[in-house]
């Protein structure tokens, strides 16, 4: 799985993502998000596996988050950080094995991501998407 680092908060792990622009579906902005922040153009995005939804506050204002997660397959040559339009605080990215994953010590976010990739290659994607914790 491919990873991007961020510093704030002590540091973590994440995948692709970010917000919603006025008129567009989770699915288009999943897409934007991955040829913005890792330069991959024409991704094609799998199954919707899990959701995840948060409260908290963004520059002392209430806000409520809520995440989807997709499949999305991509060459490792695909991938061109240098073409990222919108880096956002990106400080690195990185491939991860399911095995590396499941033994890290580092914070990843979403929590439980690599169970829910298993799950998927084992299983085929959920009927409805999973709820994650948030």
């Amino acid at each position: 799985m491919l990873l991007l680092r961020y510093d704030e908060n002590g540091g973590f792990w994440a995948t692709p993502g970010g917000s919603l622009e006025p008129g567009e579906d989770h699915s288009s902005a999943a897409a934007r998000e991955v040829r913005e922040e890792l330069g991959v153009n024409g991704v094609e995005l799998g199954p919707e596996l899990a959701t995840r939804s948060s409260d908290h506050l963004v520059a002392g204002r209430p806000v409520r988050q809520v995440e989807r997660y997709y499949v999305a397959r991509v060459h490792a040559g695909m991938v061109r950080p240098e073409a990222a339009t919108q880096p956002d605080e990106i400080r690195g990215w990185r491939w991860w094995s399911l095995a590396e994953l499941a033994a890290s010590d580092q914070t990843v976010y979403p929590v439980g991501l690599s169970d829910l990739v298993v799950g998927y290659l084992r299983d085929g994607a959920p009927e409805t998407p999973v709820e994650l914790a948030s």
